[in-house]
C-alpha cells in the first residue's frame, strides 16, 4: 500500500535556529500543506511538508514526541531525530486544535503499534527460549524490538552551560551583578530593535498592499455593479433574448469569479491584520524592556554613587588613622623626654642623700 496521507491543513513553517535555540526561522515564505502520512508496510505515522520540491517537513510521530500550543493560532513539537524544533503558525485556532487532535490520535496509535511490536517479538521469542533448554539466551535489544528508527531514538535536551565567574568583593558586588543585568537587557534590546526594523518594514509593506487590494477591491464592486447593471439592461432588450442569455451566463461566470476572488482579498487582509497586531505587541514587549533597561541603568548610576562615598569615606577614615599615628608618636617621644629627665632628677636626688 505504502504510505497515505490521512489527514492534510495549511500553516506557516518555522525551525528552531540551530544557533542560538531560541530564534524561529522561517521555511517557507508563505502557507503551504501539512499532512499526516500513514506507511502501512512500516507501521509508522509521519508528518510531511513540501515547498515546491522541497521537503521542509519529515517528522516521524514517536511516542515520547509532544505537540505545545505556545499561542491560540502557533504549536511545536521537537524531533530529536532530526535535532530540531518545528513550529505551525496556522490561520485559526480551530485549525491548531483539530492539528494538534491528529497529534494526540497518532501519537497513541504510534504507541499502541510499538506495543503490539514488543508482544510479537516477546511470542516469537518464547519457542526458542523453551526449544534451548537451560541454555541462556542473549537479551533481546532495543534494535531487535523496535521495527523503525524514530523508535529506537531517545530524545537529547540541549543544555547551555555559563562558565564559572570568580567572586567579587563585597564592595563591588551589587555593581558587577548590575552591570551583568544590564549587559544582558542591552542585548536582548538590540535583538528586539533588529526584529522591530524587519517586522516594521513589513508592516510598511503589508500597509501598501492593503491598501492597493482596497483599491482593487472598490475596482471589482464597481465592474460587479456595472455588470449587474448591464444584465438588467440586456434583460430588458425582448428581441435580443438569446443573445441577453448568453451574456448573462457569462455575466454570472465573471460575476462569480470576481467574488471568488474578493473573498480570497479578503482573507488575505484579515492575516495582514492579525500580522500588524503581532508587530504591536512586539513594540509593547521592545517598551517595557526599554523602561526596565532605564530602571537598571538608574540603579547601576545609584550604586555608582554609593561605591564612590564609600570609598571616600574610607579615605578619610584612612587620613584620620594616619593624623592620629603621628599625633600618637609625638606624645611618645615627648613621654620619653619626661621619662628621661625624671630619671636625672631622681639620680641627682640619690646623690644629695647619699652626700647629706
Amino acid at each position: 500500500m505504502g504510505e497515505q496521507p490521512i489527514f492534510s491543513t495549511r500553516a506557516h513553517v518555522f525551525q528552531i535556529d540551530p544557533n542560538t535555540k531560541k530564534n524561529w526561522v522561517p521555511t517557507s515564505k508563505h502557507a503551504v500543506t501539512v499532512s499526516y502520512f500513514f506507511d502501512s508496510t512500516r507501521n509508522v505515522y509521519r508528518i510531511i511538508s513540501l515547498d515546491g520540491s522541497k521537503a521542509i517537513i519529515n517528522s516521524t510521530i514517536s511516542p515520547n514526541m509532544t505537540f505545545t500550543k505556545t499561542s491560540q493560532k502557533f504549536g511545536q513539537w521537537a524531533d530529536s531525530r532530526a535535532n530540531t524544533v518545528y513550529g505551525l503558525g496556522f490561520s485559526s485556532e480551530h485549525h491548531l486544535t483539530k492539528f494538534a487532535e491528529k497529534f494526540q490520535e497518532f501519537k497513541e496509535a504510534a504507541r499502541l503499534a510499538k506495543e503490539k511490536s514488543q508482544e510479537k517479538m516477546e511470542l516469537t521469542s518464547t519457542p526458542s527460549q523453551e526449544s534451548a533448554g537451560g541454555d541462556l539466551q542473549s537479551p533481546l535489544t532495543p534494535e531487535s524490538i523496535n521495527g523503525t528508527d524514530d523508535e529506537r531514538t531517545t530524545p537529547e535536551m540541549t543544555q547551555n552551560f555559563e562558565p564559572p565567574r570568580a567572586e567579587p568583593t563585597q564592595n563591588a558586588l551589587p555593581f558587577t551583578h548590575s552591570s551583568a543585568i544590564s549587559k544582558h537587557w542591552e542585548a536582548e534590546l538590540a535583538t528586539l530593535k533588529g526584529n522591530n526594523a524587519k517586522l516594521t518594514a513589513a508592516l510598511l509593506e503589508s500597509t501598501a498592499n492593503v491598501k492597493q487590494w482596497k483599491q482593487q477591491l472598490a475596482a471589482y464592486q464597481e465592474e460587479a455593479e456595472r455588470l449587474h447593471k448591464r444584465v438588467s439592461e440586456l434583460e430588458s432588450l425582448s428581441n435580443q433574448a438569446n443573445a441577453v442569455q448568453s451574456n448573462k451566463t457569462e455575466l454570472n461566470q465573471k460575476i462569480q469569479e470576481l467574488e471568488s476572488t474578493l473573498k480570497k482579498k479578503e482573507e488575505e487582509i484579515e492575516r495582514l491584520k492579525e500580522e500588524i497586531e503581532r508587530a504591536k505587541e512586539l513594540q509593547e514587549e521592545k517598551d517595557s524592556l526599554s523602561q526596565k533597561l532605564q530602571e537598571i541603568e538608574t540603579r547601576n548610576k545609584d550604586l555608582e554613587g554609593q561605591l564612590t562615598d564609600l570609598e571616600n569615606r574610607l579615605e578619610k577614615s584612612q587620613s584620620e588613622q594616619e593624623a592620629f599615628r603621628n599625633n600618637l608618636k609625638t606624645l611618645l617621644e615627648i613621654l620619653d623626654g619626661k621619662i628621661f629627665e625624671l630619671t636625672e632628677l631622681r639620680d641627682n636626688l640619690a646623690k644629695l642623700l647619699d652626700c647629706s
